[in-house]
């Protein structure tokens, strides 16, 4: 990790939604946690589930997951934030603390690494809600070009730090 273990933690969103969802429902925490068949057997029900919870309660996984062991670090990457609200969520929390990343890739990138369009979930709100309508702070390309790649990644980290330097003289 560029930043350093001991500075920044991976929080995940989908972990605390598949723990109660496998709770509820007396499912394998460890295999819908990876990307494996099983998950997607209940990958339909969980998003509507995790819809009927972030209806009641928008902010209510975003919550879940920074009360996670790491959360203490000063820097998080939420590697799985999926609809407005969680960005909303986190800037309304953190305000000009979060800065904001989308990752994208080409189409036909994507499919060279496997991924294959399944309708009813691919264009669902949990995979495509953020697609149109957010300001990104900072987008990356990911189409395997690697010399922009690791150009992009290092003014990512500048950013991140210039933010950490702000807020502890703040």
């Amino acid at each position: 990790m560029r930043l350093g273990e001991d500075k920044c933690e991976l929080i995940r969103l989908s972990g605390p939604l598949k723990s109660q969802y496998a709770k509820e429902h007396g499912l394998d925490l460890e295999r819908l946690l990876d990307a494996s068949e099983y998950k997607e057997t209940y990958r339909l029900d969980m998003i509507r589930w995790g819809e009927e919870r972030r209806n009641q309660d928008p902010g209510y996984f975003c919550s879940l997951a920074t009360r996670c062991p790491g959360a203490q670090k000063p820097v998080w990457v939420i590697t799985d934030a999926r609809r407005k609200t969680d960005i909303q969520y986190f800037r309304g929390k953190f305000g000009t603390r979060a800065i904001s990343v989308r990752v994208e890739a080409q189409g036909e990138v994507r499919r060279k690494r496997g991924w294959v369009f399944t309708s009813g979930v691919d264009d669902a709100e949990s995979e495509c809600d953020l697609d149109e309508g957010v300001t990104w702070d900072v987008v990356i390309a990911n189409n395997g070009e690697h010399t922009q790649l690791r150009e992009q990644l290092d003014q990512l980290e500048h950013s991140i730090k210039e933010r950490l330097r702000n807020v502890t003289l703040g």
